[in-house]
């Protein structure tokens, strides 16, 4: 007999969905059972449902492709929100399947009743409940249809809609394309005037997809023929960087350089994008980072054609491939990172001794292999390790897109699902890192190839950061209580241990060069506790 929960895992089956990551309680026992029978989706388990919706998140950012998560009801929901608002940001492609009581059950007020739609719908672009087996089929395609869409869609499954037997139509229906935004080609063309009169004035920025290595290259072009500067967001999903990409200039993180940075322009071009504003709002502060009067040309809207958007607009400014000359630079574009240069391979010498940020970042430098996916939650002990990393060997950098920590480890572990044969590195900030140290144990249990660096300072830095920016530069003992981790200082080969992923601590670069080199050699993932 069929019934709804079959008809649910044969049509994400049907619509190519591959990895369902999971945490299941009693409402979602059906589902669980019907996994036996799909034959194409892997099921990964996580401890905690923060590493399921990262994991989810991780994998689609890879991928371009939706990947399915499994929650039990509001509470186990809840857990997994802070990753979910990172996918929202991310525009991650995301199949949530939350459980629910079954519908006559509800009103009875059980200990785990709760508003499931009202707590999933800040986080989510689409929120369904499925009432009945005949309709969980329709609703899991339209729900993979957002999710394709680069969405967070959540669909709600009450446990009688997953055990009930299917008396419908049996038809398994094909996820919808939803229609993309259509670009204008009025804005496309004021945009190419505006680059042609003033392109030294003129900033193209670009996040989403849009910095990725096919869209960077035709960027470069057209910073190349009209002088224009290549920005990117502050946090983007996935960046494709190193040697033989064109670089952009990042905007800074705090409202100082970001505004000094963006006031050396009248106008911005949006690619995925939007305008620039403050991550917080400070006393005295600007939320506004660009220039009063700063004209904006939106020639590509979040969740467009990214590629097509920059590719029209070097055909509407005249930019070709001779507009940058045979070693890959832009022609007349100097040397500055963001004027359309292409990165050449120049590896920093290899510091030695005392481990500090700096030294990190010269180490990353050299040792990022070929085909990385770096995953970024370094915080404050990273902040000089995308300017040191930019003529890297190629690779992919990750971002925390929505701001919400922790994410860096679940993330990691769906990365290295969707890119087996690919290095997965996550630099880790030992603060972010204890919101989510469980992604540890599905890595492990997946035997996943993922190098963990846990930056160890024992305190919340950037929090001490944020004291001096809202106004507070001096505080007393309590609040210095609030901001710091020592006493006792988190042990992470410890923990790293105890969730199955093999540990090193280092003190000085040459032992983490030959930790590093170590992990990178093995199968399956490392952990290397980097005192600072």
């Amino acid at each position: 007999m069929t019934n709804g929960a079959d008809r649910l895992l044969a049509t994400l089956e049907h619509n190519d969905i591959e990895v369902c990551f999971a945490n299941p309680g009693t409402s979602e026992m059906h589902f669980v059972a019907a996994l036996d029978k799909a034959t194409k989706i892997r099921g990964v388990l996580g401890l905690f449902e923060g590493t399921v919706t990262g994991a989810a998140d991780g994998y689609s950012r890879m991928t371009d492709r939706p990947a399915a998560t499994l929650l039990h009801l509001g509470p186990g929901l809840a857990n997994g929100l802070s990753n979910m608002h990172n996918a929202l940001r991310a525009r991650a492609g995301i199949v949530n399947v939350i459980g629910d009581h079954a519908t006559y059950h509800r009103d009875l007020d059980a200990p785990l009743t709760s508003d499931i739609e009202g707590t999933a719908r800040p986080f989510s672009h689409w929120v369904r409940s499925s009432p009945s087996p005949d309709t969980i089929a329709a609703d899991t395609a339209d729900a993979i249809s957002q999710a394709e869409a680069g969405r967070v869609a959540s669909l709600i499954l009450p446990a009688d809609t997953a055990w009930n037997p299917v008396t419908g139509d049996p038809a398994v229906p094909t996820a919808a394309a939803l229609p993309r935004p259509v670009l204008d080609e009025r804005v496309i063309d004021a945009a190419a005037e505006r680059l042609r009169a003033s392109g030294a004035r003129t900033a193209i920025l670009m996040g989403g997809r849009a910095v990725r290595a096919e869209q960077l290259a035709v960027a470069g072009r057209i910073a190349a023929a009209t002088g224009a500067h290549l920005l990117s967001d502050t946090f983007t999903p996935r960046t494709e960087r190193g040697a033989g990409r064109v670089t952009t200039t990042k905007v800074p993180y705090p409202v100082e350089p970001s505004q000094e940075l963006l006031a050396n322009f009248d106008a911005v071009i949006l690619i995925d994008s939007k305008a620039p504003v403050a991550f917080f709002a400070y006393p005295d502060k600007s939320s506004v980072l660009t220039a009063a009067g700063t004209t904006f040309f939106e020639i590509c809207p979040r969740e467009g054609d990214t590629l097509a958007a920059l590719e029209a607009l070097a055909e509407a400014v005249g930019a070709t491939d001779a507009d940058v000359t045979g070693d890959g630079i832009a022609s007349g574009a100097g040397t500055a990172e963001g004027r359309g240069q292409t990165a050449e391979l120049s590896l920093p010498g290899m510091p030695s001794g005392t481990i500090t940020p700096e030294k990190i970042g010269a180490f990353l430098g050299n040792a990022i292999p070929e085909g990385a996916i770096v995953v970024d939650e370094s915080i404050t002990t990273g902040a000089s390790f995308w300017a040191q990393t930019v003529t890297a060997r190629p690779h992919d950098w990750f971002s925390g897109t929505g701001g919400s920590i922790g994410y860096a480890m679940p993330v990691a572990a769906g990365a290295a699902i969707a890119c087996p044969d690919r290095p997965v590195i996550t630099l880790e900030s030992d603060g972010s890192g204890l919101y989510q140290p469980q992604a540890l144990w599905t890595q492990a249990r997946e035997g996943l190839n993922v190098v963990t660096l846990i930056f160890n300072n024992a305190k919340y830095q950037i929090l001490r950061n944020e004291m001096a920016n809202v106004g507070v530069p001096d505080f007393g003992p309590k609040a210095s209580a609030l901001l710091d981790l020592s006493a006792p200082v988190p042990n992470w080969s410890a923990v790293s241990e105890g969730m199955g992923v093999p540990a090193r601590r280092v003190e000085t670069v040459e032992q983490l060069d030959a930790a590093f080199s170590e992990a990178l050699a093995e199968p399956g993932p490392r952990l290397i506790e980097v005192m600072v």
